[in-house]
């Protein structure tokens, strides 16, 4: 199966692709990890890739759609993948199918994970990390046992830069404005399906699944 995870900033992602990729056998594959795997690669797309991305730019679509590819042609993704984070615009998103079409492929679902934008507030402006270990928690459902002191290490736990509800709500904007002309476009072809995001892990793992076999 090969499919696309979309939802909005503090949505549950991680934890959903974690799970999706360990059930169906596929790899996850964020842009993060493949724009460091490939920097790092010493290949020539690797140093193509570097290149802009020491000199601070975006990088051209047509170059982010041939690391894709690379990835999506080793073999751990012959049976499957799951994308996350790509493709973010509609060039992206054409890209992606003609590239898959020129290999015999297609997305076969793009499942959206659909929150409230208060409750997205509400989880990210209480999210805390470890500023030494990088463990996370939550003042609301998992402070730490001890006050500002992770229970790990006793490294300090503290409130990430982006994670004020002035810029939660900026970034819930952008992904808007990004993300629902994405869902527009796969929905023509039938197939997105939106899960609700909120409750029980477990609970929105169970309804992601169906809706992939559905």
């Amino acid at each position: 199966m090969n499919i696309i995870l979309i939802g909005p900033p503090g949505a549950g992602k991680g934890t959903q692709a974690k799970k999706i990729a360990a059930k169906y056998k596929i790899p996850h594959i964020s842009t993060g990890d493949m724009f460091r795997e490939t920097s790092q690669s010493g290949s020539v797309l690797g140093k193509e890739l570097q290149g802009y991305m020491s000199a601070g730019k975006l990088v051209p679509d047509d170059l982010v759609i041939k690391i894709v590819m690379e990835r999506l042609g080793k073999d751990d993704a012959a049976n499957g993948f799951l994308l996350d984070g790509f493709p973010r615009t509609i060039p992206q998103a054409e890209a992606l199918d003609k590239a898959l079409s020129s290999v015999k492929k297609k997305i076969e679902r793009v499942v959206a994970i659909i929150v409230e934008d208060e409750e997205i507030v509400k989880r990210l402006a209480s999210r805390r990390v470890c500023s030494a270990c990088g463990a996370a928690y939550n003042t609301i459902t998992q402070p730490p046992k001890k006050d500002n002191h992770c229970d790990a290490c006793a490294g300090k736990v503290v409130q990430r830069a982006d994670d004020n509800e002035s810029t939660i709500r900026k970034r819930l904007a952008v992904y808007k404005e990004q993300t629902s002309p994405i869902i527009e476009y796969y929905s023509r072809p039938g197939i997105v399906r939106k899960v609700q995001g909120s409750g029980a892990v477990e609970s929105i793992f169970k309804a992601i699944c169906e809706s992939i076999e559905k």
